[in-house]
């Protein structure tokens, strides 16, 4: 439980400075972005899969780019539900949701679900 709780402060942080890097996405404060990354976190889990399932074919065809588009939405329905979060524009949810990726992504990789920090050695040491 407590790495969901770091993960959700770290990606609520970078929607903090994201809203400061790209142009067309604003937070409004703290609780806003901790409301946006909560409900971002309940809409993927919930929502994303769904739409993944029902969009495969077009994901296909554009060899995934569209699942880039599928995020960057994701990211524009967040801000249409959370009061002080607004996102406008195509493009600002899309390189928006790039950006969340990526460090959610890291977040991912080396918070474990207690909430400690793993190292990952790609090369084990013979004994």
């Amino acid at each position: 439980m407590p790495g969901f709780v770091i993960r959700w402060l770290i990606n609520a942080v970078a929607l903090l400075l994201i809203s400061q890097v790209i142009r067309g996405i604003e937070v409004d404060g703290v609780v806003a972005a901790l409301a946006a990354a909560a409900v971002l976190g309940v809409f993927n889990a919930v929502l994303r899969p769904i739409l993944l399932i029902l969009t495969l074919p077009l994901t296909i065809v554009t060899l995934g780019l569209f699942a880039l588009v599928l995020n960057g939405f994701m990211l524009y329905l967040v801000g249409s539900v959370v009061k002080g979060f607004s996102v406008h524009g195509f493009w600002s949810a899309v390189f928006g949701a790039i950006l969340l990726s990526l460090v959610s992504g890291v977040a991912n990789a080396f918070i474990n679900d207690r909430g400690r920090i793993e190292i990952v050695d790609a090369q084990p040491h013979a004994r």
